[in-house]
């Protein structure tokens, strides 16, 4: 499948980055020769359809931000709000401003009024007149308007029409042949038909987050003027040429002139003494004007790697543009080089392909999750959330994030970020879990949507792949939709006119500087094979796979598929009392309550996550109602957290192996990272940024080195697994403990073993009855091991982890542990120091509502002291954190 300039084999050699220059961009500043600009964010009016609510409102913002913050709705969060609040998405509502313009603005040859951002359906109305009509959420818009001002004051209306109606309408227009889904299932509580909208797919619902179909100008709006030319957008995206060792920049200019223009370009990177001058015309119009800098083959490039395997260093790029002597546009951008092939190539004993990612050369086990909407209302995505969550990725080690395709396309700080840590982004196009129509008009403003969304987003080294959609191959594959045979190829037809046609042929026009795949999951170069839908686009031999099983014993490696990338799996749990406190009332503290069914967006989910709980705990059983209710809380995050390290663990440790065909896996991208609200979900972060007991797992299961313990044939096994550059000579040491005693039985320690680089190799083994007679006085029920990874000089590499030789709820001499905490403060920040009087497996501590985050948090504890610090994120002091915090072992919830 050759998806970029060099194709041999199966290798997708494609190379990469700068990061985009926009308007209001974070990389750069456009300063272009006698243009004027007006911004028209802040305060504007908003009514609905009759009149009978009208506030002010801010821009960029949406309706229900707004209604909120003049108070006439509570939080939409709250208790029932998503389902009481409805109304909202179902009347018409105009956005409304009035402003003046100087003669200097006025007077300009031309003169747009830009939208960076419309949600959704709307007409624009300029002093009366309408001037332009929009239909998609993930679309910049802009309008002729010099004709259109006035001297005096100017009236700017933005008539939305219901999101929901609009839906509705449009499906019934398409009355040839269903476009499935109707509707989201009845536990979703839902709205139907998203599928004919432009917009954040679940907005109107999913079965991790509320219906809340937004509408408003989330982002910015402003008036452009200019006499000769206006400079839209910079791009800058460096390519290698493996040939020659030698790097080139393609710069991509898109200009509007108001009439042909003659012009100098220069480019230049001074910090790589490269300078280049090129002779142009701008055409009349919008018009992208394509530019190649050849850089000084003497330079040697510093290269952006991902978190955990280098820097990420940039360089500046310089664009000005000359006129008869006068400069007509100046401006700069970041610069960063690296390079992304995606690998599908033959498997020595194996059938089936490869799939993995070759950054600089450099073959990269992709380590992380993946990222919804962070918020309903976008407007109340801020810097700040989003730094949070992103270093909360780098601080559990992550190197990867997968932009999920039902929600948006970040706004630009996300992926400055990410290119700042060094996160790569695997980025889906805005279609998932449906079927989608193929009118002239939708795949239209589908084309100007992808158009703009790559070039917004090409020159970002973190994206190193493009992806069509999430899970629409599988969905058409397997028949999720009861699609009747007979019209099989109407569906498949309208997949391959959407995915192949139109956005696949777009970006390879667009970006031919890393991959791109139609779908996810997916057999990639297979598929493509197939006619681009597999017969079977699980098949572990080839591309992504997602899987899920919520009945199957999760602490059992054998459940999981031995796949070439897991793209997406996951479980389920409850948020912390905390972050659900504030939107619900003492009558919701019930794991069977309205609210928590409410709450639960997934089919059984409530039930599902007790019943896994129950395969090796105890379930809570406190005849206090609130402590019940905690105890369910903190046990849903102990299930989830070990279930989602079982699984890791277990695509870590395969990357070197082929096994019956299978294996060689190198990508383990769990469902999911945030959270859009505070109910249950796959999330290991809470809405509000509280880590839940799974990223504190992340923390040490997705380490650099890593020792992984699994029984096979009642063997133990240990794996060392390294993402390391380089080679390392480590030993297995394993302890083992009695439930009952602190002191460890035996110590175990394998002999020292080379462990290459990016590999996974086994250190220890042992059948477990011969481990235990080696201790004496122990069996499988009264003790447990710990075991960690030493270098030849008896330093220790990686975490210690844990291996349970029975189920918890079978452990022999498992005592509550009585564990006292001192809280301390000095020059450094706070600190919590615990003495326990006995082995304390999933400790959890909790400071209630004072945000922050402990260093270590739901481990296992095996000592009499343990100290760990706290990150608080407001000021707090000794006195408040002492009052707050609660400590919750495993055997005080039964």
């Amino acid at each position: 499948m050759t998806l970029c300039g060099n194709c041999v084999f199966g290798v997708l050699l494609c190379s990469c980055f700068g990061v985009s220059s926009m308007f209001t961009s974070v990389h750069g500043s456009f300063h272009v020769s006698g243009s004027v600009s007006l911004s028209l964010t802040g305060k504007w009016s908003l009514c609905n359809d009759n009149g009978s609510v009208c506030l002010p409102a801010e821009v960029p913002g949406c309706v229900h931000s707004a209604l909120q913050r003049q108070g006439f709705i509570q939080d939409p969060y709250f208790r029932f709000n998503d389902v009481s609040y409805r109304w909202i998405s179902f009347d018409n509502w105009t956005y409304t401003t009035t402003f003046t313009v100087s003669t200097q603005l006025r007077t300009k040859q031309k003169v747009l009024l830009v939208f960076d951002g419309v949600d959704t359906v709307a007409s624009v109305w300029l002093n009366g007149v309408v001037i332009g009509k929009t239909d998609n959420m993930f679309r910049r818009y802009d309008f002729s308007v010099r004709d259109s001002l006035q001297d005096r004051d100017n009236v700017l209306k933005v008539s939305f029409m219901s999101p929901v109606v609009y839906a509705s309408e449009r499906r019934k227009a398409h009355s040839a042949y269903r476009v499935p889904p109707e509707c989201p299932p009845d536990v979703q509580k839902g709205e139907c038909h998203v599928n004919f909208i432009r917009k954040e797919q679940s907005s109107f619902s999913w079965d991790w987050g509320p219906s809340f179909p937004t509408m408003g100008l989330w982002k910015g709006v402003r008036l452009e003027a200019f006499d000769v030319l206006q400079l839209t957008h910079v791009s800058s995206v460096p390519l290698h040429d493996s040939s020659l060792s030698q790097w080139r920049v393609q710069v991509e200019l898109l200009v509007d002139a108001v009439q042909t223009t003659n012009g100098q370009i220069t480019l230049s990177i001074p910090e790589l003494d490269s300078e280049q001058s090129f002779y142009t015309l701008f055409l009349p119009g919008l018009t992208k004007n394509s530019f190649t800098l050849h850089l000084n083959t003497s330079n040697q490039v510093k290269l952006w790697w991902p978190n955990g395997h280098g820097d990420q260093p940039f360089y500046q790029l310089t664009v000005r543009g000359l006129q008869d002597g006068f400069m007509i546009l100046n401006t700069t951008s970041k610069v960063y080089f690296r390079t992304v092939e995606l690998v599908q190539e033959p498997i020595v004993g194996s059938p089936g392909l490869s799939f993995y990612f070759r950054i600089n050369g450099k073959p990269i086990f992709l380590k992380g999750s993946n990222w919804i909407p962070a918020h309903s209302f976008q407007d109340q995505v801020t810097p700040a959330v989003l730094r949070n969550l992103l270093q909360s990725a780098v601080d559990a080690s992550m190197n990867a994030l997968r932009v999920w395709g039902g929600g948006v396309y970040e706004q630009d700080l996300f992926y400055s970020i990410c290119d700042e840590m060094g996160l790569m982004i695997w980025q889906d196009f805005m279609f998932a879990c449906a079927m989608y129509p193929t009118e002239d008009d939708f795949i239209q403003t589908v084309s100007e949507e992808v158009v703009q969304q790559v070039q917004r987003l090409k020159s970002h080294p973190s994206i190193i792949i493009w992806s069509g959609n999430n899970e629409n191959e599988a969905a058409l594959a397997t028949d999720w939709f009861n699609i009747p045979v007979s019209q099989r190829p109407i569906y498949l037809k309208d997949y391959v006119t959407l995915y192949v046609n139109n956005i696949r042929q777009i970006v390879q026009q667009e970006d031919q500087s890393r991959p791109f795949l139609v779908s996810s999951p997916t057999n990639g170069a297979e598929s493509e094979q197939e006619s681009w839908v597999a017969e079977n686009p699980y098949d572990p031999h080839y591309g992504d796979t997602h899987f899920y099983s919520y009945t199957l014993d999760c602490w059992d490696w054998r459940t999981f598929p031995r796949t070439r990338f897991a793209s997406e799996y996951g479980f389920q749990s409850w948020p912390s009392f905390s972050t659900l406190q504030p939107v619900s009332i003492k009558e919701d503290w019930s794991y069977n309550s309205n609210f928590s069914s409410h709450r639960q967006h997934h089919q059984d989910g409530n039930e599902q996550m007790l019943q896994q709980a129950a395969l090796h705990f105890h379930l809570p059983n406190s005849t206090d109602p609130l402590k019940r209710f905690t105890d369910t809380l903190y046990i849903t995050q102990v299930m989830q957290a070990e279930c989602v390290k079982a699984q890791t663990e277990f695509y870590r440790r395969s990357q070197s192996e082929i096994v019956e065909g299978k294996g060689h896996t190198m990508g383990a991208l769990y469902w999911q990272l945030n959270d859009i609200w505070q109910a249950p979900s796959w999330s290991s972060i809470e809405f509000g940024g509280k880590w839940k007991m799974l990223h504190y797992f992340a923390q040490n299961f997705f380490s650099a080195v890593l020792p992984v313990g699994f029984k096979d044939d009642d063997t133990l096994f240990i794996y060392a697994v390294s993402d390391l550059s380089y080679n390392l000579t480590l030993r297995a040491v394993v302890s083992v403990y009695s439930w009952s005693d602190l002191d460890p039985v035996c110590t175990l320690t394998s002999d020292l073993l080379l462990v290459r680089g990016g590999s996974a190799a086994t250190i220890f083994k042992q059948p477990v009855a011969a481990l235990l007679a080696r201790c004496g006085h122990c069996t499988r029920l009264t003790c447990l091991l710990t075991f960690h990874l030493e270098d030849s000089a008896g330093a220790q590499q990686g975490p210690t982890n844990h291996h349970f030789l029975c189920s918890p709820k079978d452990a022999q001499g498992l005592q509550r542990p009585n564990i006292t905490a001192k809280v301390q403060q000095d020059q450094t920040g706070y600190s919590v120091t615990l003495h326990s009087a006995s082995v304390a497996p999933f400790i959890w501590l909790d400071v209630g509502n004072i945000p922050g985050r402990f260093s270590s948090n739901g481990f296992l504890m095996v000592s009499r002291n343990r100290t760990v610090s706290f990150t608080a994120w407001r000021p707090t002091s000794v006195a408040e954190l002492s009052r707050s915090l609660t400590v919750t072992s495993l055997r005080d919830v039964y």
